[in-house]
């Protein structure tokens, strides 16, 4: 950095800025031009045990030469401006070649933005984040430094992190033909032709998805996710939660439709908070069930779609149901 950098500030109080010899965890550096958030994260990191090295505003960040991070990297940017959004972009790919443990916290608003300038690899964006959700964010982080593992983590948050893992892994394997129980039952494939007919309005009946890799009409799949939606009018909407099977519908309609899907679109289809919404994406598209689109207008954007093994599986399944008049 600079000589006319401006210099770091530190908000923990009298020893908080003093580097010990046997750090007790991973380094930490905060970037965040909210004061308060600055605050929050700092004690945070520091409840979970980390050392905090720098505690500043984003404009360090700005420079031609970025100053030593340490193994964990947070940044808070509610807004994103062009230069800004350059700088993130270089910190995702250097996230993404393996540097730091990179958290990234943004807006709602700058979803579409951050999200497609960058291949993220393993950061972690929050959207609009609770401080829980900053806490868990965290603890991941730590599991990603050098020296530490998922035994760090509190109890409850590693239970909750693997879940979310092995809910993908289940997915893939069944999406692969690996589980217990396919997409595509042997047996139901045998059935006679009857056609989507019993779930698709009168006037949009059409022939039943064959097995050569076609999708059912979109106005089919709108419908389910219509049906699918309409029990949060009725009963609690976290009682049904499923945000891998609606994230799968929406872009099965969308392929279907020939039509493209914004990050923040996806995140609305997937019927939870925009940053669990997120890690479901980015865990996907690792386990090869999406598939990131770069916009050729903008290269600052990126869309998501099926991958091509996702493609086949959700046409194997609407194969596997025709007749069926009872699709949730």
């Amino acid at each position: 950095m600079g000589q006319n950098a401006a210099p770091f500030e530190y908000a923990f109080g009298e020893n908080r800025d003093s580097v010990s010899p046997s750090p007790p965890g991973a380094s930490a550096s905060i970037f965040a031009d909210r004061s308060q958030v600055r605050g929050l994260l700092s004690d945070l990191a520091g409840d979970a045990g980390m050392q905090v090295r720098h505690c500043a505003d984003v404009a360090p960040l700005r420079g031609e030469t970025l100053p030593a991070l340490g193994e964990i990297l947070i940044i808070d940017v509610p807004i994103v401006d062009d230069t800004l959004a350059a700088v993130l972009a270089r910190l995702g790919q250097r996230a993404a070649r393996g540097g730091e443990a990179l958290i990234l916290s943004t807006s709602a608003n700058a979803i579409d933005t951050v999200y497609g300038m960058a291949d993220w690899g393993d950061a972690q964006i929050l959207v609009n984040p609770s401080d829980a959700e900053r806490a868990m964010a965290l603890a991941v982080a730590a599991t990603r430094a050098p020296g530490q593992s998922v035994g760090d983590i509190a109890s409850e948050d590693r239970a909750a992190l693997m879940r979310l893992t092995e809910q993908v892994s289940m997915l893939v394997r069944r999406i692969e033909g690996r589980g217990d129980e396919g997409f595509a039952s042997e047996n139901l494939a045998k059935e006679p032709d009857k056609g989507f007919i019993a779930l698709t309005p009168r006037h949009e009946r059409a022939t039943a998805a064959r097995d050569n890799g076609t999708l059912p009409p979109a106005g089919l799949i709108r419908e389910i996710i219509r049906q699918r939606q309409l029990r949060a009018k009725f009963f609690d909407s976290e009682l049904f939660a499923d945000p891998a099977w609606d994230i799968l519908l929406d872009l099965t309609a969308a392929q279907s439709e020939r039509t493209q899907v914004s990050v923040s679109s996806l995140c609305i289809a997937a019927n939870v908070p925009p940053t669990t919404a997120l890690r479901w994406i980015s865990q996907m598209t690792e386990a090869g069930l999406l598939k990131r689109v770069q916009d050729r207008a903008d290269r600052r954007r990126a869309f998501i779609a099926l991958s091509d093994k996702s493609v086949a599986a959700m046409s194997a399944y609407f194969a596997a149901l025709r007749g069926s008049s009872a699709v949730i």
